[in-house]
């Protein structure tokens, strides 16, 4: 589960934070709280165009769009009985991906809310998504492998004929290490977070082949969503209530710890997106052992 951070350029001054026309934000107050509906039960984010955000939602499917400049929003996709949205991926085409978790599958929309495409992948507990200009990759927390939706160089929504499902090999195809978080880098390797297991594993797709990143003792226990930055990989760990950010180095042979990143007002975050300098922390509340319609729920912003 987790975020994307928005390639918005150099932070921003007076607002501490760097978008796309940024100079019309001067002096914007940005909101450190940002309220969530009331019983959303909130699991992924991702930053979308501009200063938006979603959030979904793991109870009913439903999807949350807000802004960063004032922290209101409303509801981008309507929720279901059955349906789930867990990690959330804003891509370059301006469509959001949602992981489904235990639907087994993933849903497409467009920036105007729209069902662009609806995959199924039998899959048990579909967690997480990352979206290169090759494909789309889904974690599984239950079944060792990753679920491929490709896309050719127009990006391309393909159709469910083209999904494929590829075996990981060694301790990330482990599935009792709860694979959970995905990210990618510029040349297409991944890096995937198994949060039982307490390892980060980097996969090439195209050689098949996964190694564990060396942590040098520091640990990514109930590491939840993943957003790399650069150099920077920043690892979500939920009942922690910390995000640890590892510097990387270019082979991904190793990941040095360089920061532990948390707020008064951490309760149980699962993933996160970045904005300018700052990110943005959904508080899934996992702690709260029956959720009701009254339970509050919350993004907090920290800086990066």
């Amino acid at each position: 589960m987790h975020r994307r951070a928005l390639l918005a350029g150099a932070a921003g001054v007076a607002a501490g934070l760097a978008i796309p026309g940024g100079a019309a934000y001067a002096g914007t107050v940005f909101p450190e709280i940002i309220d969530l509906p009331a019983g959303f039960q909130p699991e992924g984010i991702t930053a979308g165009r501009g200063p938006t955000f979603y959030v979904g939602s793991l109870d009913t499917g439903a999807i949350y769009r807000g802004s960063v400049l004032t922290g209101r929003g409303g509801t981008f996709v309507p929720g279901r009985t059955g349906g789930a949205a867990l990690g959330l991926e804003f891509d370059t085409h301006q469509r959001l991906w949602a992981a489904g978790a235990g639907t087994g599958g993933a849903t497409v929309y467009s920036a105007s809310g729209k069902t662009l495409a609806q995959y199924s992948f039998g899959g048990t507990f579909v967690n997480d998504v990352v979206v290169t200009p090759k494909a789309a990759y889904f974690t599984d927390s239950y079944q060792p492998v990753l679920y491929v939706v490709p896309l050719d160089r127009s990006g391309r929504l393909p159709g469910q004929s083209a999904v494929r499902t590829v075996q990981l090999p060694g301790e990330l195809g482990d599935a009792a290490g709860f694979n959970n978080g995905i990210e990618a880098t510029p040349d297409g390797r991944l890096i995937i977070v198994q949060m039982l297991a307490d390892r980060l594993f980097s996969f090439d797709p195209a050689r098949g082949t996964a190694q564990r990143i060396d942590l040098g003792g520091a640990s990514v226990l109930q590491g939840d969503g993943l957003l790399r930055r650069g150099q920077h990989l920043y690892v979500v760990r939920n009942f922690f209530n910390v995000i640890a950010k590892f510097r990387l180095r270019p082979d991904l042979a190793e990941a040095v710890l360089v920061d532990e990143i948390t707020h008064p007002k951490f309760d149980i975050p699962a993933t996160v997106a970045g904005f300018g300098s700052r990110l943005y922390a959904v508080n899934a509340r996992f702690n709260v052992a029956t959720p009701t319609p009254e339970t509050t729920y919350t993004v907090v912003r920290v800086d990066a």
